[in-house]
């Protein structure tokens, strides 16, 4: 038995919630084609990057536009359509606006994940890193559709906790927080160790690594934390799991943003240091090397005005000899 707000209460708050952050999300991808194509030529530019990234917000725009027609249509053209009033209406999983924004969720989840193994596939270098990584995301797919597909065949009367759904839906959503927190971690381990490494020889290497490892473990345990909740209250059978999956979509955009932006002005920091510790070192000898040159010659004169001119040649050799006193 359903608990907790009323559906059509959730249906709004849901739209509203996601509508907010939605907005977070599309100021932080302004941000995010900014940081990628500002001042950098055409070759420069990290294609497959800008496409993943254009593409989830396309997806959550999808999303959007459809929970804004399912609820105009749950509290305004279809409203006295059901005995029970809007509640009924949004109950029906068998909607098509139901069963597309879900779809919208399923593929941008598959983005995300698949981004994140990807990550962690590059930054490792090996394959046999992200084999179980590729598992999950193979089975949060299978669930994903499977779970899209028994909702499409669902009754007029069946809701979402009808045990057939309710399967998939908990091992989709079980896969999903898996798949994040396992590469994620790797992610960020393996960032972590060689940042040790190099810690030793350049001192800056701490300062410009730690803010990746922070924010990649931010934008996980941010996106992990909402697939857990959406769990927790689906598994309890709480009406409020539908207005939790709702903000995941702008939610995944967000936790990729932040981390493309971060990487973007890390690099830009790692440039500026390199850039003055380039321009400064050279300047420091030749300054030295200018300041030490003169003495040779302040030396010379002194030694050749008061004292008597040496007869020798081994003595007119000395008088010679200063510019390689320092």
């Amino acid at each position: 038995m359903a608990s907790g707000i009323p559906l059509d209460a959730g249906a709004l708050m849901s739209t509203v919630l996601e509508g907010i952050l939605y907005g977070l999300s599309i100021l932080l991808f302004i941000g995010t084609i900014w940081s990628l194509t500002y001042k950098r030529h055409k070759q420069d530019i990290n294609l497959p990057i800008l496409i993943v990234a254009v593409l989830l917000l396309i997806l959550s725009t999808a999303h959007m536009v459809v929970n804004i027609v399912r609820v105009e249509d749950g509290l305004v053209t279809n409203r006295y359509e059901y005995p029970d009033g809007p509640s009924e209406y949004f109950a029906d999983v068998s909607q098509k606006t139901y069963v597309i924004k879900h779809l919208f969720y399923v593929m941008q989840t598959l983005l995300a994940d698949g981004v994140v193994i990807y990550r962690c596939y590059v930054v490792w270098q090996s394959v046999w890193i992200v084999v179980l990584p590729i598992i999950l995301w193979c089975s949060v797919a299978v669930t994903g559709l499977i779970a899209i597909y028994s909702v499409s065949q669902a009754s007029t009367g069946d809701g979402i906790f009808v045990k057939a759904l309710a399967q998939w839906v908990t091992a989709f959503f079980a896969s999903t927080i898996a798949t994040n927190l396992l590469s994620s971690g790797l992610l960020a381990y393996r960032i972590w160790i060689i940042q040790r490494g190099v810690s030793g020889v350049h001192n800056t290497s701490r300062n410009t690594v730690m803010p990746i490892v922070r924010v990649l473990v931010d934008a996980a345990i941010l996106y992990s934390a909402a697939l857990l909740t959406a769990l927790i209250l689906f598994v309890s059978g709480n009406n409020g799991q539908d207005a939790v999956v709702d903000m995941a979509m702008p939610i995944m955009s967000i936790a990729f943003y932040m981390v493309l932006i971060r990487i973007a002005l890390n690099k830009k920091q790692h440039s500026y240091v390199s850039t003055q510790t380039s321009i400064s070192i050279p300047r420091r000898p030749e300054r030295a090397q200018q300041q030490y040159a003169m003495r040779p010659l302040q030396v010379h004169v002194s030694k050749f005005t008061h004292q008597e001119r040496p007869s020798s040649s081994k003595d007119s050799m000395k008088g010679t000899s200063p510019p390689y006193d320092v």
